[in-house]
């Protein structure tokens, strides 16, 4: 008998490149394989091979597609399960593969709605396709989720990923719902593990993701004769063309050229040429760029070879076995390979400062969960305000009342957070009515521990991703603009300019017996929020050469401890005092003991 004969697998972006591969193995040793994705062709495509794996097998298994199920897409997920609980049964393995790259570009100049798609399909997508399959799963069965080695911390170090922004704030997450999962189904005796394979073989990498890096490497400083605006718009034309025969490549520049004259209302032959030259010239560069890239990622590895699909998929068969999945339940699996060196980014020390915020603006954004997020911004704008500073309090609509009575006394507002164009409009009135802004600080408020994850609508799920993580960026990028006003579109304007923006949370559980569970369910978010703060504070520094920093404040400790509101003034008043201008250190542990 085959090693997964009779067990249902879900696969999640199967229908080509890691998604099919796995497929294909399980299909090897008996499996019955239900693949979903957006796009019909290639699950029809990829259901015919599989019907020939099968075949060759002689397990008499099926193969069940699913297309048009987005991941991230409630409705959709929600009907697969239950479609296959009435015809089939309980489902076995379910493998959180699907994924996009998302933008590949600066944080500023990524557009939030691709930021929120990307977060949706890695983390959201991962946490729905799970729990709509815990409901059909019986004891003994696996989630394997695949997520990236750039985002696997190690202690005191982060892995940042330029112009990755949503996708590192999502994988970083992911890794940490697959150990918050393995807390909250033990009773069920239903398994998560995670794997971070390392480098892999994909037309991904190859086609999208080396190129569109090494083309945001262009834009941001330009390209001889082209801005930056128009680097972007070429890129658009020109990306497709690489790998493409001669002829193709000569055709698309061509065309190219001729575009962008005409929005430069160029009509001249001869300049129409020179256009030509130019965006040939910038197609060769970012190919040499990407071919740098993959070739020095490949020195970071002992054997200087990525993973083929294969390998991956092997992975992930044997982290399904029955006998090692019960070893690793909870784990992510760090099997990257990649010596990845970095700063540490992480510290626990912070240096005492002398507070000085003469009339210096700072601003505040607060999403408070409970009265102890509001004293902690009263406490934090009234030291500000007792050193010299002016405050101006954003109070997120869905904080408690008590929120809006206790920060009256301050210039306060009561806002949608979530909305960007509200908050560009408030932070340009704080601008405008209070003075230029310095700094800006956003509480997250503390993560809910009212029940498990597993348990949660998916309108309460939203509610927090938006909460810790898509609000945050909404913030950050429009602070982000008020320190730099058409630094997204024009970055050269980004040189030398200076602002801090730190955020606050979510704390660590407090209390005598804090459960692992607990933990594991605050660990989610930090777990988005480490990434992503590290990512953006290296583009802001080594490739936009701003001295704008962002910051990443972590109250709370390990051992339960009641977070210090004292230890968080005394990062503030470090972190806004401009004396640490390098990005060697941006994530701060004030309350923990080690140094």
């Amino acid at each position: 008998m085959l090693k997964f004969q009779n067990k249902i697998v879900v696969i999640t972006g199967s229908g080509t490149g890691i998604g099919k591969a796995i497929a294909i193995k399980f299909a090897e040793n008996g499996a019955n394989i239900v693949i979903l994705g957006r796009r019909k062709e290639p699950l029809e495509e990829a259901a015919k091979e599989l019907e020939q794996v099968i075949s060759k097998a002689n397990s008499k298994s099926f193969v069940k597609i699913f297309p048009g199920v987005d991941v991230s897409d409630e409705e959709g997920v929600s009907k697969m399960f239950d479609d296959l609980k009435k015809s089939h049964g309980a489902v076995d393995i379910v493998v959180n593969n699907a994924g996009v790259s998302g933008p590949v570009t600066c944080f500023p100049n990524a557009p939030i709605s691709e930021f929120k798609s990307t977060v949706g399909i890695h983390l959201t997508g991962t946490f729905w396709t799970s729990t709509q399959a815990i409901k059909t799963m019986k004891a003994g069965s696996k989630i394997v989720t695949i997520s990236t080695f750039f985002t696997e911390e190690r202690p005191y170090e982060q892995r940042p990923y330029r112009f990755r922004s949503p996708y590192t704030a999502s994988q970083g997450a992911k890794n940490r719902l697959a150990e918050a999962m393995s807390w909250e189904i033990t009773d069920k005796k239903i398994i998560s593990i995670a794997t971070n394979p390392g480098p892999v073989h994909s037309d991904r990498i190859y086609k999208t993701v080396y190129p569109k890096a090494a083309a945001e490497f262009m834009r941001v400083s330009g390209f001889e004769s082209l801005t930056p605006e128009e680097v972007e718009a070429v890129n658009v034309d020109i990306l497709p063309l690489l790998g493409e025969d001669e002829n193709t490549v000569k055709q698309g520049i061509a065309q190219a050229a001729a575009k962008l004259a005409k929005s430069k209302s160029i009509t001249s032959e001869s300049d129409i040429q020179k256009l030509g030259t130019t965006i040939s010239a910038l197609l060769a560069k970012i190919q040499s760029i990407a071919e740098k890239v993959q070739n020095n990622t490949s020195k970071m590895i002992a054997d200087e070879q990525f993973l083929t699909q294969q390998q991956v998929a092997e992975t992930v068969m044997m982290l399904s076995d029955d006998n090692i999945s019960q070893i690793l339940n909870g784990k992510v699996i760090p099997g990257d390979r990649v010596f990845y060196p970095v700063k540490p980014h992480i510290a626990c020390s912070i240096p005492e400062t002398q507070a000085n915020f003469g009339s210096k603006v700072v601003v505040f954004a607060v999403d408070a969960t409970d009265e102890s997020d509001v004293a902690r911004t009263e406490f934090l704008a009234q030291k500000i305000e007792s050193a010299g500073g002016k405050t101006v309090i954003l109070i997120s609509k869905t904080s408690p009342k008590v929120a809006e009575e206790r920060l009256s006394k301050f210039h306060s507002h009561v806002m949608d957070l979530t909305n960007q164009e509200s908050v560009k409009r408030m932070l340009n009135t704080a601008t405008q009515k209070v003075g230029p802004i310095s700094s800006v600080i956003y509480i997250t408020g503390k993560v809910s521990q009212a029940s498990k994850f597993v348990d949660l609508s998916r309108k309460d799920w939203d509610a927090m991703v938006d909460k810790f993580i898509n609000t945050p960026a909404i913030f950050m990028q429009e602070s982000i603009g008020t320190f730099v006003p058409g630094g997204a579109k024009n970055p050269p304007l980004f040189k030398g300019k200076e602002g801090s923006m730190i955020i606050i949370g979510p704390d660590m559980p407090a209390g005598p017996k804090v459960t692992g569970a607990e933990r594991a369910r605050v660990e989610v978010f930090r777990g988005a929020l480490r990434p992503f703060a590290t990512t953006v504070n290296q583009e802001l520094s080594d490739v936009l050469k701003s001295k704008l920093r962002m910051y990443l404040v972590l109250p709370g400790s390990v051992e339960g401890t009641e977070s210090s509101n004292d230890n968080i003034m005394k990062a503030i008043n470090y972190l806004t005092s401009g004396k640490p201008v390098n990005n060697a250190e941006i994530i701060y542990y004030p309350d923990e003991t080690r140094s």
